[in-house]
């Protein structure tokens, strides 16, 4: 089982999450979750990801630090570190650190495949909040390298010393040979005093993949086994309707409550929609918060994203959006695209 956190980091994830539900219930040209790439680069690299390379430096550290200003002069409630592989980056619990004194809940999501004690303690002295450890099978096979065979002694040492809330999440569609591993995956995770949470697979546009009769069955039984808020929330926002090959009717605030900040330092919609607004975060106003949160997304009616998901619901029945348009002034060209030097 993880360990408790001390009283004093309860009372400040307590002050966190009071924080970030006025701010979702009073404001909405406040940011909710920044998703910010600290490397591009991963150590793995599994056939349906399209958010990592193999040779590119962590982005700088005092780089990253004026990314965490910028976004804490926004409001911004919450920040999720990633890549890549963001354990790559020699000073994630130095960024960590640095933007909880700015307020803000924090969590990363890794492979778990560089895990140590170490490390464990490091981001436990950090004042890290949360970690999601992707495994979407047994063993590693060429669409997945992400396998419970490589990471299950690091899921234990999570389970012995972390101080943070662990999630164990699992990708399903993969394979369909693949099916019946998340439920084990699950098992092991619930073994383990550790969460689980699966996702659905999407393409590279980050939008569905049909699941078949017997991943849905497998679904379901992983929403048994692990019974939580997450699995509620998602089924309940998108999940149902898009297993069962139905849209969805949602207003999506991707670059305004939920931001993508790539490891060139723009922002974009998500992961799988890159390309707009492509604005440097360092320059991100609230006038663009404010014509984000407007803009109607075509992409949305099919899209897995549950983190996009969940930031948007806050606003589900509040502030008309209007179709995106090809007119929109875009920034710069020269400021787009590219990995991290």
């Amino acid at each position: 089982m993880t360990k408790k956190p001390s009283l004093s980091m309860r009372l400040n994830n307590l002050r966190a999450g009071l924080r970030f539900a006025a701010k979702a219930i009073f404001t909405r040209d406040t940011p909710l979750l920044a998703q910010v790439v600290v490397t591009r680069r991963c150590n793995l690299a599994c056939g349906y990801c399209n958010e990592y390379d193999d040779f590119s430096a962590p982005v700088p550290t005092q780089e990253l630090e004026r990314r965490i200003d910028h976004l804490a002069s926004l409001g911004t409630a919450s920040i999720t570190f990633t890549g890549g592989e963001p354990l790559l980056h020699p000073d994630l619990d130095r960024l960590v650190r640095y933007a909880r004194a700015k307020g803000m809940i924090v969590t990363t999501i890794t492979n778990g495949f560089r895990l140590t004690k170490d490390w464990i303690e490091r981001l436990n002295a950090a004042g890290l909040q949360g970690m999601q450890v992707s495994i979407d099978n047994l063993k590693p096979d060429e669409v997945s390298m992400k396998s419970l065979s490589s990471v299950e002694k690091r899921l234990e040492l999570l389970s012995e010393h972390a101080r943070f809330k662990v999630n164990v999440n699992s990708v399903m569609g993969v394979t369909g040979e693949r099916t019946a591993d998340i439920v084990t995956i699950a098992e092991t995770a619930a073994r383990l005093g550790l969460q689980h949470s699966v996702g659905l697979l999407h393409d590279g546009s980050g939008l569905l993949k049909p699941l078949s009769p017997t991943q849905k069955a497998a679904y379901k039984r992983v929403t048994q086994i692990s019974p939580s808020f997450v699995h509620w929330l998602n089924d309940h926002l998108f999940e149902r309707n898009l297993i069962n090959g139905r849209p969805n009717d949602w207003k999506c605030r991707a670059g305004a409550r939920y931001l993508y900040v790539t490891e060139d330092g723009a922002v974009h919609w998500c992961s799988q929609q890159r390309g707009y607004p492509a604005k440097p975060v360092l320059q991100y106003t609230r006038a663009d918060i404010r014509r984000e949160y407007a803009t109607e997304k075509g992409c949305a009616a099919t899209c897995t994203l549950s983190c996009v998901h969940q930031m948007s619901m806050f606003d589900r029945f509040r502030g008309a959006q209007v179709p995106h348009s090809d007119t929109t002034p875009r920034p710069d060209a020269s400021v787009t695209g590219g990995a991290s030097a």
